[in-house]
């Protein structure tokens, strides 16, 4: 993964809901346990979703990849890493989601997210201050 100024981790026990017949991981919920992470990171610069709205912007995600290497399976333990690479122009986070036990990567991807100011609906070319103000403070 790339270098991120910021990063943490999250584990999560595969529920039965999230699992096909097969007992593996439907693809679609790989985003919600980068969600899941996305929210722990968030929360640990102090500008989780919350906080966004009550800085006057909106961060929608534009573009999101995802690769898939082996799949998880009902009851696996996986960890799902995340950091923020990108801030200047758009708040781009890299995530590793690997198996607990063995340390074997099973996905990997990243998100796109750009702030739009909430009075104007306008998207910012440049992150707003406030973001920069909360990664100041972080040590990589």
């Amino acid at each position: 993964m790339t270098e991120a100024i910021v990063a943490c981790e999250v584990e999560v026990d595969v529920p039965f809901f999230d699992v096909d017949l097969m007992e593996i991981v439907w693809h679609g919920h790989y985003l919600k346990y980068f969600e899941i992470a996305r929210c722990v990171l968030l929360d640990k610069i102090d500008y989780g979703y919350m906080k966004m709205r009550e800085s006057g912007y909106t961060w929608p995600i534009i573009d999101i990849r995802i690769r898939y290497a082996k799949p998880a399976r009902f009851g696996q333990k996986i960890i799902v890493h995340v950091g923020i690479v990108e801030w200047e122009n758009r708040l781009k986070m890299n995530y590793q989601i690997v198996d607990k036990l063995t340390g074997n990567r099973l996905v990997r991807g990243h998100t796109c997210q750009v702030a739009v100011d909430m009075a104007t609906e306008e998207m910012c070319y440049d992150s707003p201050t406030i973001l920069w103000k909360k990664l100041r403070h972080i040590k990589p």
